[in-house]
C-alpha cells in the first residue's frame, strides 16, 4: 500500500458522465455514512433498544453535521469564504471540520431525546463508539482532494501532492506526510478500543449512565490526543494563537475536560467506597 500511495496522483473526480463529475470526497463521506450507521445499528441491537430509533435519528445527525462541519471550517478560513461566498456550498470540494460535525451532531442528538424523552448519554455513547470509523473511512476523501498533508518527507510513504496543490514555499517539494492516513489508521484503533468496551461492557451486564458518560468522554479524549499531536504537522491553513493552530486549542480544552470528568469519576467512586466500608 506504501508503493502504491508514494506514486499514485490521485484525482478528486471519481467518475464523469458528460458534464456532471461524481467526485471522491463525497463517494468516501457516503460511505462512512453507511459503515457508522451499521455499527450504531448493532450495538442498538445489543443493547435492546429499536433499530427505528438509530434511523430517525441518523438524518437529523447527517443534515446538522454537515452544516456544522461546513460553518466551523467557513468560520476558520473567513477571509477566504468572505471573498469568495458561493464556494461556502462547494461541499464537495473538501472543507468539512470535524470538530464542527461533532457540535452540530450534539445539538441534535440532545434536542432528539429530549423530545422523545431518552437517555442522551447512551445513544451519544453508542454514536461515539461508531464516529471514528466513519472519520477513518471519511479521511480517504481528503486523499483525493490532496487537502489533508503534512510537511515534506522522504518516508516510503510520502504521497506526491500536485503544484497547484502545494504551498508557496514548498513548490520544489514533491513527496509530503500523508496526514489523511496517519488519523485514518488512528481513528480506526479508536473505533476498535470503544467498540470492544461496548461488548465487554454489555456481555458482562455493566450498564449505567456513568458507564455511557465516560465511553462519550474516551471518545473525546482519544480523539483530541491524536487530532492535537497531527496537528503539528498539517499544512493547511487555520488561525494560530499562543504558537498554537486553533485545533489544537480546541482538543487542548476537550482533552482537560475529559480528564476532569475522569478524575470527577474516580473520585466519585472512592467516596463511594469509603462511605459503605464505613
Amino acid at each position: 500500500m506504501f508503493n502504491f500511495l508514494h506514486t499514485f496522483n490521485p484525482s478528486p473526480v471519481m467518475v464523469a458522465i458528460g458534464p456532471i463529475n461524481l467526485y471522491w470526497y463525497g463517494f468516501f463521506i457516503l460511505l462512512a455514512t453507511l459503515a457508522a450507521l451499521t455499527v450504531c445499528l448493532y450495538l442498538t441491537k445489543l443493547y435492546n433498544l429499536k433499530s427505528d430509533i438509530i434511523i430517525d435519528l441518523a438524518f437529523w445527525l447527517i443534515i446538522s453535521g454537515l452544516i456544522g462541519a461546513r460553518l466551523y471550517e467557513v468560520f476558520l478560513e473567513l477571509p477566504y469564504f468572505l471573498a469568495n461566498p458561493i464556494n461556502i456550498f462547494k461541499i464537495w470540494q473538501g472543507g468539512l471540520a470535524i470538530h464542527g460535525a461533532i457540535i452540530g451532531g450534539l445539538i441534535a442528538l440532545w434536542l432528539f431525546t429530549k423530545k422523545n424523552k431518552m437517555n442522551f448519554f447512551q445513544l451519544a455513547a453508542i454514536i461515539a463508539a461508531a464516529l471514528p470509523l466513519g472519520q477513518a473511512i471519511g479521511r480517504w476523501g481528503n486523499y483525493f482532494n490532496q487537502e489533508l498533508f503534512g510537511y515534506p518527507t522522504n518516508l516510503a510513504w510520502g504521497i506526491p501532492i500536485d503544484i497547484a496543490n502545494r504551498p508557496a514555499e514548498y513548490f520544489n517539494n514533491q513527496y509530503f506526510h500523508p496526514v489523511f492516513l496517519y488519523e485514518s489508521i488512528g481513528n480506526l484503533i479508536i473505533f476498535i478500543i470503544l467498540f470492544t468496551a461496548h461488548y465487554l461492557i454489555i456481555r458482562k451486564n455493566k450498564i449505567n449512565s456513568s458507564i455511557y458518560f465516560l465511553l462519550l468522554t474516551s471518545y473525546f479524549l482519544l480523539y483530541s490526543m491524536l487530532r492535537f499531536f497531527l496537528e503539528f504537522i498539517r499544512l493547511d491553513a487555520t488561525p494560530v494563537l499562543f504558537g498554537l493552530r486553533f485545533p489544537q486549542l480546541v482538543s487542548l480544552f476537550i482533552i482537560f475536560f475529559s480528564l476532569s470528568c475522569f478524575t470527577y469519576y474516580i473520585w466519585l467512586k472512592i467516596r463511594k467506597k469509603k462511605l459503605l466500608d464505613n
